[in-house]
Order: C-alpha cells, then sequence, then structure tokens
C-alpha cells in the first residue's frame, strides 16, 4: 500500500517561504514511473496544480509561481519536498502531494498569517 504523508508548519507568516515535505512509503520514488506533484485547494475554488517532479528528477512548476516555486526529492529518505517564497494571504490553501495522481496524501492546511 502506497501512503503519502504532508507534513510542515500550519501557519507562516506573510513574506516568509513555505517549506513542506511529502513522505512517501509502501513505494520507493524512484520505483515506478511517477510524477509527483504538489497541488493545492484554495478555499472555495478549485484545485490549483503547483508544481511536478519526475524520477530524473526534472522539475515543472505552474508559470503563475514560478519564481517563487521549488520541488526537490530525497531519495533517501524517500520524500518529495515543497519550497514556497515570499508568501502572501493568498497562498493560504490546503496542499496535498500525489504521486502520478494515483496515490494522494491527506492534505496539510497552511495558514498565512502575521
Amino acid at each position: 500500500q502506497v501512503l503519502l504523508q504532508e507534513s510542515g508548519p500550519g501557519l507562516v507568516k506573510p513574506s516568509q517561504a513555505l517549506s513542506l515535505t511529502c513522505t512517501i512509503s509502501g513505494e520507493s520514488i524512484t520505483g515506478r514511473d511517477y510524477a509527483w506533484s504538489w497541488i493545492r485547494l484554495p478555499p472555495g475554488k478549485g484545485l490549483e496544480w503547483m508544481g511536478v517532479i519526475n524520477t530524473s528528477g526534472s522539475t515543472r512548476y505552474n508559470p503563475s509561481l514560478n519564481s517563487r516555486i521549488s520541488i526537490s526529492m530525497d531519495t533517501s529518505k524517500n520524500q518529495v519536498s515543497l519550497q514556497l517564497t515570499s508568501v502572501t494571504a493568498d497562498d493560504t490553501d490546503l496542499y496535498y502531494c500525489t504521486g502520478g495522481l494515483v496515490y494522494w496524501g491527506q492534505g496539510t492546511q497552511v495558514t498565512v498569517s502575521s
């Protein structure tokens, strides 16, 4: 069974950087040809794709976030990480990581507030 668990601070101050980690169990992040994505759900809106990293480490990002986002992987820890810089209240969302859009974490709520 493949499980994904997002973790990170629930509260971030405006202008700071947000860092989230997705820990994958039951499958190596390089074991299959999955693309590991971060997706978020703004309040009252639809899902927003943020970016993806594939098993070779190549990344693609939502152009609207391109200057602020970075996704990386740590194969030794079987983790995929998200960093989003210069956050504002608009980044207050429920954040999900997903493996190939097949496996999903439960999501982690992030609130940007001073």
